[in-house]
């Protein structure tokens, strides 16, 4: 039997570093403090360990000021403090938990099976690796659908130079079960998907659900002074010629094959409708915080529904 194949993750190793260096410096703080004043004490070490939700605060403020000119509905302060103490939860499991410390704890499938269902692709977005994946990878074994994974390093590159990932992960995928696979792409990684199908159209894939891509850009984009985060601007160069090949390569129902998950509470994807493509299967969850809509229920359960309902429709078998 082949081994599983799990990629590597220097971003893992920085994660951890990153957090274990935090949890010294709060204890060294209180420590150090604590004689002097028990005040400044707890104050340091709670900034040091949770002055990320200030952090996640300010995003959704600015995601309201500029949501409000955008399609989708308001979400209403009741609707962005519930989505800022989401991510608050969450946020820590995923870049504190699962992504430094477990993100290899769910190997990818590697053995060929008869299958009815086509495997999935999951695919990451900015700063995050396949850990992000766990609650679905989990899902997945239990309901025995085979799946692969990508870590998409050098974490701050070029987008376009992650294709090679793309192109190897799909051809895993399809070696499982015969099947066009699904991917499933959170964040930046959706756009990673499209890149890599405008440079490999002929493969085929039985359909791209996209979970708080920035399609057309995010304003937060702006201030990146990385490869990729550049490359996510809103109307940015790199995202209107990605739209112009891929308008070249279908004319026709461009998005067609896309299921496109978007929030009026997003936190790092908006205005909120940057998140969707025209044409698309656009499908709005209100007050989800950006990392959490990856684990919200409905995000979950008729993504799944999606893959499962692929061995009731035509699939082409693809030639291995």
């Amino acid at each position: 039997m082949p081994p599983r194949q799990v990629p590597r993750s220097s971003l893992a190793r920085l994660q951890q570093a990153l957090v274990l260096g935090s949890l010294a410096f709060a204890v060294a703080w209180v420590f150090f403090w604590w004689h002097r004043s028990p005040t400044i004490a707890v104050i340091g070490a709670l900034l040091v360990l949770g002055g990320y939700a200030l952090v996640l605060g300010l995003e959704g403020v600015a995601a309201a000021q500029l949501n409000r000119g955008d399609a989708a509905p308001p979400a209403g302060w009741s609707g962005l403090v519930g989505a800022w103490w989401q991510e608050v939860r969450v946020a820590p499991q995923v870049f504190a938990w699962r992504q430094p410390f477990f993100w290899a704890s769910l190997p990818d499938d590697a053995e060929p099976r008869e299958s009815a269902v086509p495997a999935v692709v999951f695919v990451h977005g900015f700063v995050c690796n396949r850990g992000l994946w766990l609650p679905w990878m989990r899902r997945l074994r239990s309901q025995n659908v085979p799946y692969v994974s990508v870590n998409l390093e050098p974490v701050f590159g070029d987008i376009d130079g992650y294709i090679p990932l793309m192109s190897d992960a799909v051809r895993r995928a399809q070696a499982l079960t015969g099947l066009a696979p699904v991917l499933v792409c959170h964040s930046m990684g959706g756009l990673v998907a499209r890149a890599w199908r405008a440079a490999e159209p002929d493969t085929p894939v039985h359909r791209i659900i996209t979970i708080g891509s920035p399609h057309r850009g995010t304003w937060l984009g702006r201030f990146s002074r990385v490869a990729n985060g550049r490359q996510m601007r809103q109307d940015g160069g790199w995202l209107g010629a990605l739209a112009r090949r891929e308008a070249q390569l279908q004319p026709k129902d461009t998005y067609a094959d896309f299921v496109c998950w978007y929030s009026n509470a997003d936190n790092i994807v908006f205005p909120a409708s940057t998140a969707t493509l025209p044409g698309a299967d656009n499908r709005l969850v209100p007050g989800a915080a950006h990392v959490a809509l990856a684990f919200h229920p409905r995000v979950m359960d008729e993504s799944l529904a999606i893959v499962a309902s692929a061995a009731k429709s035509p699939s082409e078998r693809t030639a291995l």
